[in-house]
């Protein structure tokens, strides 16, 4: 039988199509190459709205955790410094966490009259597991020896007790952001009420930060303010006076009005 497309017919044709650019044989049957690309523009919209989607579910995930609200929530349950310290370690909304060695809890005695509340630990203090136990710590001890206060006596007259706002070591020791600050002022608040003290020292911008709401602490030391529910001292961080060493002679000044108090 012969076919109904004669060959010099079906030879021009294919010519034709050479011509158009046609240079291979897809299939028998036409594509409508406007659908196909409709089609792919219609997948690639849909996969956009799905990865948006899930940006928005991890949002609002992230949104539903509040550190804050964790923290405080925690913090309250605490009836005494050993539950505290537990309800600290099992929370784990504080990336510092993840690259600290130690959980720097508070040294001294838990019921000083004063209370010294730090920044962060440093280096020393995350390998030791206490605040204030470096080359800052221990000009802190001679400091409060000047006006017969030690961090290891035995009665609440002549004792203190440290902490900080920040129980794990910053990385680097940068200052503390105020994220994660306010996530452990809680515990701050909760470790104040606890152990009670007659007076607070604010070691620093960022202790003045927690209590204070605001820092400047070359302004703010020496004035006695009102911090947790107690009268409050801010003084410069003995880091800052091994620094600066004319600095000690206003921190002496800060020292003696302590005393006062004290006496008072």
């Amino acid at each position: 039988m012969e076919s109904a497309l004669e060959w010099h017919s079906a030879l021009a044709l294919l010519d034709w199509q050479v011509d158009l650019g046609a240079d291979e044989a897809i299939g028998d049957a036409p594509v409508d190459r406007f659908a196909v690309a409709k089609e792919a523009a219609e997948k690639a919209q849909a996969r956009k709205a799905q990865a948006q989607g899930q940006a928005e579910d991890h949002v609002v995930r992230r949104k539903e955790v509040d550190a804050v609200e964790v923290a405080r929530e925690a913090a309250s349950t605490a009836k005494s410094l050993d539950e505290l310290q537990a309800a600290i370690a099992d929370f784990d909304h504080c990336t510092l966490k993840r690259g600290a060695r130690s959980l720097v809890f508070a040294d001294g005695h838990a019921s000083a009259r004063v209370l010294i509340l730090g920044e962060a630990p440093g280096r020393d203090e995350d390998r030791e597991g206490r605040p204030f136990v470096g080359r800052a710590g221990q000009l802190l001890d001679r400091m409060l020896a000047a006006i017969d206060l030690d961090r290891s006596a035995d009665t609440p007259e002549k004792a203190v007790y440290i902490t900080n706002v920040l129980p794990w070591r910053p990385p680097q020791n940068r200052d503390p952001e105020p994220e994660e600050i306010a996530m452990m002022l809680p515990f701050v608040q909760k470790h104040i009420e606890l152990v009670a003290p007659d007076f607070i020292v604010l070691m620093g911008n960022i202790a003045c930060r927690a209590g204070l709401g605001k820092q400047g602490i070359l302004r703010l030391r020496g004035t006695w303010a009102q911090a947790f529910g107690k009268p409050a001292l801010p003084m410069t961080h003995p880091a800052y006076l091994l620094r600066q060493p004319h600095a000690k002679r206003d921190a002496w000044a800060d020292l003696l009005s302590l005393r006062a108090r004290l006496n008072g």
